[in-house]
């Protein structure tokens, strides 16, 4: 009677109340959903080279990636936030896990940004609440460009489309070349607009021409 009396007893939670016994009061198990749903990104291929030919173009988060990266440079150069810069520039495709990428010509059919917009907070539901609060707040700022973070951002976000052209022009996808005649003119920060200058008669090769060793 008395185990039977201890199996039924209600377990109590911080403040007082019942407590399901299955319930993940650390976050944790959130946390790594949403861990595992971004992985997913590095399965998703960005659709866009497909129409210049690019049968296997890099992956979502491989593009995210290097947008951080350059958002962090660039936050730099302009005097701006870069952690925010950082922040705005890595999760920009998050929801891109759910609904796949969509390259220039569907979004010229679909709207896909009230789509986009409800993903993210689907995604971020569950997570800690102060985590939850900045990434609404800055997808926000980055959705409208409403500050210097969020412009650089976006130009990081096209500066590193333009680099990626680039490199697959380089490597023999001449159709890539047409990438770079357009994305420019929406470039909006000084520092996006100098890399791109200097971008224009880069050589995308000439990095690690230095520091290849030969030996006999």
């Amino acid at each position: 009677m008395r185990s039977q009396n201890k199996r039924n007893k209600k377990v109590k939670g911080r403040s007082g109340g019942p407590t399901p016994r299955n319930k993940d009061d650390s976050g944790c198990g959130a946390a790594l959903d949403f861990f595992a749903e971004a992985g997913l990104l590095k399965k998703i291929k960005r659709s866009g080279w497909w129409v210049a030919g690019i049968k296997d173009p890099e992956s979502v988060a491989e593009h995210s990636f290097r947008t951080a990266v350059m958002a962090y440079y660039m936050a730099h150069a302009e005097g701006v936030d870069p952690y925010k810069s950082v922040v705005m520039a890595l999760f920009n495709d998050i929801h891109e896990s759910r609904i796949n990428d969509l390259h220039k010509m569907g979004h010229y059919y679909i709207d896909f940004k009230d789509a986009e917009k409800k993903v993210f907070a689907d995604q971020i539901r569950n997570l800690d609440v102060a985590v939850k609060a900045e990434l609404r707040r800055f997808r926000d700022e980055y959705d409208r460009q409403l500050s210097p973070e969020s412009t650089l951002a976006r130009d990081a976000d096209i500066l590193e489309c333009l680099i990626q052209a680039k490199e697959y022009h380089q490597a023999g996808y001449l159709v890539a070349e047409r990438f770079l005649q357009r994305a420019p003119q929406y470039l909006k920060t000084r520092t996006a607009r100098a890399l791109w200058t200097k971008l224009k008669t880069w050589d995308a090769n000439h990095w690690w021409q230095s520091v290849v060793k030969f030996e006999r």
